[in-house]
């Protein structure tokens, strides 16, 4: 890696229509009605050139590890049952739930190896993200995932109150990657995990996630849940 690709993040390339359209307008304002206005304009569009960044992530190899879906905050840890059109039954799982705020990457990665279930969209409500009744009453796509061992684990795009997109690219039988890009929602929303059962979470509430980097969970190991919460 160079030294410019430590600056230079990559798009995806959802985001270039969006950049295409704030960059025109800019100029617009700028060039016909006020100096000003297109200022404000080029600020916009440099807002969302890093809104839609895409940078490459190092993914921990380690068979039975389950890294997080997105970047984020963790806001809550609580037993609740997965979406029902997944067809999981009705027993609470433990359930991560990370907030992205307007300034995180929103670009969406596959927890673990394995293979997809079920892809099932959900139209609902676009509530706050950081509620807890936003993953039962907002619009949602949700993942249903075999683990290699044969266990299963969800994970669940939610949008917020800002966002009005999901974009998921997974289908069912298709085999998966851990750390591997499946989707973005835009501009700000919240993911979901449900952990198989017996399984502890290794993070905290409050504490920052990395999507495709951060440790969630270990399917192989026998630590117990962390204990505390991160106070900002």
């Amino acid at each position: 890696m160079t030294a410019i690709d430590t600056v230079l993040v990559p798009i995806h390339r959802a985001g270039w229509p969006f950049i295409a359209i704030f960059a025109v307008v800019s100029a617009v304002l700028g060039l016909a009605v006020a100096a000003p206005l297109g200022w404000i304009g080029l600020v916009l569009t440099a807002w969302c050139v890093y809104f839609f960044r895409d940078p490459e992530r190092v993914t921990p190899s380690r068979p039975g590890l389950l890294v997080s879906p997105a970047d984020g905050r963790v806001t809550m840890i609580v037993p609740a049952v997965p979406p029902p059109e997944l067809g999981m039954g009705p027993e609470p799982r433990t359930r991560i739930s990370i907030f992205l705020n307007v300034f995180n990457v929103h670009v969406n990665r596959v927890p673990a190896d394995g293979e997809v279930v079920a892809a099932e969209y959900h139209p609902g409500a676009f509530l706050n993200a950081a509620l807890d009744k936003a993953s039962s009453e907002n619009e949602r796509m949700a993942i249903r995932h075999r683990l290699p061992d044969g266990r299963e684990i969800a994970y669940v795009q939610i949008a917020g109150l800002v966002a009005r997109r999901i974009i998921c690219h997974l289908k069912p039988k298709q085999t998966v990657k851990a750390g591997e890009r499946f989707g973005l929602i835009r501009f700000g929303s919240r993911t979901d995990i449900y952990l198989p059962d017996g399984v502890a979470p290794l993070v905290c509430v409050g504490q920052l996630a990395i999507g495709g980097e951060t440790v969630l969970a270990d399917l192989e190991s026998s630590e117990p849940q962390r204990a505390g919460e991160i106070r900002r």
